[in-house]
């Protein structure tokens, strides 16, 4: 997954948050005609063709030296630029090619990735001619769009896809039995003050300034003969609070090494409390089918507190209560107290995402479910299921089959996710429970 990171580029107003939105299928970009209004790069993730794509909408970029914002504007496009794997080179299919497409074009060639020029704002009626224009710029064939109403973003992102390199090579420099986690959490929570004691040497810089580390770093060793592969990543703060770009950008490799491992370690500050940043982490990891273990640090400093813990793991399964799998222990850097603690728990949580349940065991599963807890009718249709199996691993993933699947509403499937998790468990790894069509005679 380290290589599937798409950058959209391109001058102000030419749609790329619209384009952003469409491909993320959510509203997290503003939407307005008037240039500027992207300052920062957001991200968000896509899915298509089987594969997880990181999608990053940029600034509209100029080259206006003396406007302060023009300036921060650029460094954020050229650092999106520096990291993305393909870049989507937007362009205004009703202006036309521009001077200043044309001075993009230049930074885009020089920077050596690989780039989809796309025409937006087309309307697809005569949309060849439109095209033709565009290719002067010498990127290949431009691709025509209509990024407000969805046309052609299929077939961009089948482009996308078989442009991405292949990230067989990453994973090989390390054992295949290795257990790759990446440890994340808001800047100065203690991440690489863990990993330091765990290693015992000064293996990743600590500092009580936060935002320390800025790239991932890939640490491997080995503990009882099982081999680790330890990914720090950068502090994660709002976006509203980092004023660095670099810092910012940091955000973006964390969002990366969280796709290359295969579970995360979400460090929470015992002081701080919970707060929203760590939600919307706890959100991603879940998101990207990963493993989920919450280590609170920094517990050394509640000692001696009555009801510490209870309240702490209170507050835990109120504020996480969309990843209620997700195992939790307290420990302390500074200490080493606890942390042995952690590696059974890695460990656990792995040979979980790798679980397999038999076709007959499941079924005999399910059957029990639909026994007691039959699915509701809607619109006076019976609704039934026929029976399962799990085509997939990591994270585990069932396939149901039903007569009217699209009418299993998603409590039902909260449901049957939680009978499932009874009868095997699946520690801090999300399960994935989808519904596919059968017809039966007599349906």
């Amino acid at each position: 997954m380290a290589g599937n990171i798409i950058a959209i580029v391109g001058r102000p107003n030419v749609g790329k948050s619209t384009l952003f939105n469409r491909l993320t299928k959510a509203r997290t970009a503003i939407e307005e005609k008037v240039p500027g209004v992207t300052r920062d790069r957001l991200y968000g993730i896509s899915e298509w063709g089987g594969k997880s794509l990181v999608i990053i909408d940029t600034g509209g970029l100029t080259f206006d030296t003396t406007e302060e914002f023009s300036v921060r504007i650029r460094a954020q496009v050229e650092l999106a630029i520096s990291e993305a794997n393909v870049i989507i080179f937007l362009l205004d299919g009703r202006d036309g090619l521009t001077p200043l497409d044309q001075e993009i074009a230049g930074i885009l060639r020089k920077s050596g990735k690989k780039v989809l020029p796309v025409i937006n704002k087309l309307d697809f009626h005569g949309s060849e001619e439109a095209v033709y224009g565009f290719y002067s710029i010498g990127f290949g064939e431009p691709m025509p769009l209509s990024a407000a109403h969805g046309r052609g973003t299929g077939e961009i992102l089948d482009a996308v896809t078989n442009l991405l390199p292949d990230n067989d090579l990453i994973d090989s420099l390390y054992p295949e039995n290795a257990i790759k986690v990446a440890v994340i959490g808001r800047p100065n929570v203690g991440k690489s003050s863990i990993i330091n004691k765990i290693l015992g040497e000064e293996r990743v810089i600590v500092s009580s300034e936060p935002g320390t580390t800025r790239d991932a770093v890939d640490t491997l060793f080995y503990l009882e003969e099982q081999p680790y592969l330890l990914i720090d990543t950068a502090g994660m703060r709002r976006k509203s609070k980092v004023k660095d770009s670099v810092e910012y950008y940091s955000v973006l490799r964390s969002l990366k090494a969280v796709q290359r491992a295969d579970l995360a370690l979400l460090v929470l500050d015992a002081e701080d409390g919970i707060t929203e940043q760590d939600q919307r982490l706890a959100g991603f990891v879940d998101q990207e089918g990963r493993g989920l273990v919450i280590a609170v640090n920094k517990w050394d400093l509640k000692k001696g507190v009555d009801g510490a813990r209870d309240k702490q793991l209170m507050d835990i399964t109120r504020q996480f209560s969309f990843v209620p799998y997700a195992p939790v222990e307290f420990i302390s850097a500074l200490t080493g107290k606890r942390l042995d603690r952690l590696f059974p728990i890695l460990v656990k949580v792995w040979q979980e995402q790798h679980k397999r349940i038999p076709t007959a065991l499941l079924n005999e599963l399910l059957e029990d479910a639909l026994a007691v807890n039959p699915p509701p009718n809607v619109k006076g249709k019976r609704v039934k299921i026929f029976y399962g199996t799990q085509p997939s691993i990591k994270p585990p993933t069932f396939v149901l089959f039903s007569n009217e699947p699209e009418l299993i509403h998603f409590s039902y499937k909260r449901y049957l996710e939680n009978r499932i998790r009874e009868a095997f468990d699946f520690m801090g790894t999300p399960v994935r429970i989808k519904f596919n069509k059968r017809v039966r005679r007599g349906d």
